[in-house]
């Protein structure tokens, strides 16, 4: 059986990933008290499913603090298990309630919507180091649904998996960002009129950056701090590392970055290349050509 449970803060996109992974032919199961996990498991395997989704968040609860023993228990048990976490940001998260004025679940006569998620980010603290953690604050429904499909097809593969993601520092440091690397002092090809429209991953920009010895320095040297820390992630025993790259407006030096240290680091660790800024379809395109299987 595969396991993928999803926490995180309520209005971080639960929802659409447990809608994806559904429609992946996954058995679905929303907001379930996390005393309940080992039993829905044991269930669902007699009856023969192989693939199962579980939300558990903090509307289960005080039971949530019981999450990292219940999942300890079910990898001692050799069951394939993923663990999602999904962030967002207070402002974002705000914004989405006003708009959908819909109720958090924390919020009361005596809390508002703003401490409420703050006393639900003390609730779920710990969480956000168990697993994967993504940042959904600037990201649109369809490319969230992409990293999540990117997520899951990781599912019979081991070892770590390492994110580059170029980000604009206009729109905030993602939260998911384990290192991260600051490109904003690289010559900007913004102020190329010819350039401007264009990415880091179109072929005139490339070369406009290839040709400025300052990038090359700098790439060579983000490149080799990953590649002396990397061992030490891996004994760390962790899935997944996700390297921010930020420029400005995260559209030509942070993707070119991105792209170029996917390239690099290819034979070293299954690669993720993600592009915060960009459209859904130009910013996951990447994913695929940067992953040693090719099929994430």
């Amino acid at each position: 059986m595969h396991i993928v449970i999803i926490s995180g803060l309520s209005g971080s996109g639960k929802s659409i990933a447990l809608n994806m992974l559904e429609d992946a032919a996954y058995y679905c199961v929303d907001n379930l008290p996390s005393q309940l996990l080992q039993q829905l498991i044991d269930q669902l395997s007699q009856q023969g499913y192989d693939k199962v989704a579980v939300a558990i968040d903090s509307r289960g609860g005080e039971s949530i603090a019981m999450l990292p023993q219940q999942l300890a228990a079910l990898r001692v048990n050799d069951l394939e298990l993923q663990f999602l976490f999904l962030d967002t940001k207070t402002e974002t998260l705000l914004k989405r309630y006003s708009e959908t004025r819909r109720r958090h679940p924390l919020a009361n006569e005596q809390r508002t919507v703003t401490e409420a998620i703050a006393e639900e980010r003390v609730r779920l603290g710990s969480l956000s180091e168990l697993g994967h953690h993504i940042d959904t604050s600037d990201l649109k429904p369809n490319a969230l649904r992409e990293w999540i499909r990117q997520f899951i097809a990781t599912e019979a593969q081991q070892g770590l998996t390492l994110i580059f993601e170029s980000f604009g520092f206009k729109h905030g440091v993602p939260l998911d960002a384990e290192l991260v690397f600051d490109v904003r002092c690289l010559p900007n090809p913004h102020y190329n009129p010819e350039l401007r429209t264009q990415t880091g991953r179109d072929d005139p920009v490339i070369a406009f950056l290839e040709a400025e010895p300052d990038v090359l320095h700098m790439r060579d040297d983000i490149s080799r701090f990953i590649a002396t820390w990397l061992p030490c992630y891996v004994r760390d025993n962790r899935n997944y590392l996700t390297v921010g790259i930020g420029c400005t407006g995260g559209q030509h030096r942070s993707v070119y970055m991105a792209e170029w240290l996917g390239r690099e680091f290819r034979k070293q660790a299954r690669v993720l290349v993600r592009h915060r800024e960009l459209p859904p379809a130009a910013a996951t395109a990447s994913a695929a050509a940067f992953t040693p299987t090719g099929n994430s």
